[in-house]
């Protein structure tokens, strides 16, 4: 079965997956879109079990401490890889992380996970 672009394309808007992964699946379901997304779906489930049991060995900790210095917070933020760690967008990520804790005066994990980070 031909799969045209625009097939390929509406099945990218609706989940956000390559170009080469849309056509795959709309070619082994002969077209249909709404089987090719629940295929995908179905692939992402079992992708996403194939990590599951990868360890997160690897990141930073960072600190961050009020102007008045009487107050501080102290963030580790885990990745798989030496490379994502040593990153700049990593470090950014993680510095922004822990000016929203310390900004949100929390006081543990769980009224942290409750507020909008």
């Amino acid at each position: 079965m031909q799969i045209s672009a625009s097939l390929v394309k509406e099945l990218r808007d609706r989940t956000g997956a390559g170009m080469m992964e849309c056509k795959k699946a709309l070619t082994e379901t002969d077209g249909d879109l709404d089987v090719a997304v629940e295929h995908m779906r179905k692939a992402g489930l079992a992708k996403a079990g194939r990590k599951a049991g990868r360890v997160a060995a690897e990141g930073v900790i960072v600190l961050s401490v009020a102007e008045d210095a009487r107050r501080a917070a102290m963030v580790e933020v885990n990745c798989e890889t030496d490379f994502v760690a040593k990153g700049e967008d990593f470090h950014a990520f993680c510095e922004t992380v822990a000016r929203r804790v310390l900004d949100s005066e929390v006081e543990d994990l769980d009224a942290l996970l409750e507020g909008p980070i």
